[in-house]
């Protein structure tokens, strides 16, 4: 099967040493991968969340702190390298045949390694899954994608995306609207 999670061999190694730390802690990793050529700086990048979704920068840091002192110890990347530890974000990478489940009724852009059908490129609504094919509704009708086939997908942003994903934190409690300053509404009128 393909992995999203982590393309590349070194990515891979990476992933086999920071998946059990993330899950220790109660999280699962989204997506890894070390980014920068042989002439610029490298950056680690680790997306992960609750099983649930979501996760607070508080607890970035705390995998940030934890990752770090096993890649200290396994020295897996011989150059030096900046650590990013993030949430996938609203327009989030879909690495994981459960994420095209859970996105189900979401716009995602969805890329296969080869051409299917004369393309390469999708773009649509998300329609769940069924074995082992992501089902992706496009302009010519649904259309159903092996998992393996898959280099690169996520979701696409917008207002709806945004309005869901603001509402499920709100529901969930993790929205404090207490906290964000009233807009004041200017009415076009200017004393003179």
């Amino acid at each position: 099967m393909t992995d999203l999670i982590a393309k590349a061999a070194i990515d891979r190694r990476l992933a086999e040493i920071v998946t059990p730390v993330i899950e220790d802690m109660g999280f699962e990793l989204v997506r890894i991968r070390l980014m920068g050529g042989a002439m610029s700086s490298k950056t680690l990048q680790i997306m992960a969340e609750r099983p649930g979704g979501g996760i607070e920068v508080d607890e970035c840091a705390k995998i940030s702190t934890a990752v770090s002192a096993v890649l200290d110890v396994e020295d897996p990347i011989t150059d030096p390298y900046a650590l990013e530890v993030s949430s996938p974000g609203i327009d989030r990478p879909l690495t994981r045949l459960k994420d095209f489940d859970t996105y189900e009724g979401y716009e995602a852009r969805i890329e296969t390694e080869q051409m299917i059908d004369g393309q390469r490129r999708f773009k649509g609504v998300l329609a769940g899954v069924e074995d082992d094919e992501v089902l992706i509704n496009i302009e010519q009708g649904t259309v159903g994608l092996k998992f393996d086939w898959l280099s690169d997908a996520k979701l696409v942003l917008t207002d709806e995306l945004i309005k869901e994903m603001l509402k499920a934190r709100k529901d969930a409690g993790q929205l404090d609207e207490s906290a964000f300053d009233e807009i004041e509404a200017d009415n076009g009128s200017e004393e003179d």
